[in-house]
């Protein structure tokens, strides 16, 4: 059955929220705060999703990609990103790319990512992205959608069913973030396994 949005538990993003704009400017005000180390930090922020779920469930793997353009894809094989249906039955995806991340976004306790800064979620990723397209394979259904700077700029978009779970942040990282230094293969994440293309 359909409820209000406003009356869903929030865990890790606030489910009434669609975009958070004043969030995603004050984050590309300042991208050498929220993503010291440039692209290499980026890659790590999408990494730590996957990662806690090969923590829940004792393994995962994913796919890093380096595009010939500069942009990264990084594909797992999990769940996929949470779906529900709002009181008129249509889909909402947990706003994982345009709103803060509750536990983690410059909070004191938050987790440290292997290059050894503050972890702060998706929402720098995107915000700190000429464009990215995140493509969600669940159970119950699969889309894709586009975001220019943070900011959706489709709605969740169907994709054929190919019968396999799993999400898809592909990233042209903007300008103003310095490119990837240093080798990804150094960082180790527990229970996740991560191959390299490019």
């Amino acid at each position: 059955m359909s409820t209000s949005r406003g009356s869903w538990r929030n865990t890790t993003h606030d489910w009434a929220t669609d975009v958070d704009h004043r969030h995603l400017a004050h984050i590309r005000e300042d991208p050498a705060a929220y993503a010291p180390g440039g692209v290499l930090h980026l890659v790590l922020e999408v990494l730590a999703y996957p990662a806690d779920e090969a923590a829940a469930t004792g393994a995962g793997r994913c796919t890093v990609t380096l595009h010939p353009d500069g942009s990264v894809s990084v594909a797992d094989e999990g769940r996929g990103t949470d779906t529900r249906f709002d009181e008129h039955g249509r889909p909402v995806k947990k706003p994982v790319m345009a709103s803060k991340d509750l536990r983690f976004f410059d909070h004191p306790g938050a987790q440290t990512l292997p290059d050894g800064h503050p972890r702060r979620g998706m929402s720098v990723v995107a915000a700190l992205s000429d464009w990215l397209v995140h493509t969600n394979r669940r159970a119950n259904g699969s889309w894709t959608q586009r975001y220019e700077h943070g900011v959706p700029v489709t709605g969740l978009e169907p994709v054929p069913d190919d019968g396999t779970t799993g999400t898809t942040v592909h990233f042209l990282p903007a300008p103003q973030v310095p490119p990837l230094a240093g080798d990804l293969r150094s960082f180790v994440w527990p229970s996740l396994a991560v191959a390299f293309t490019s």
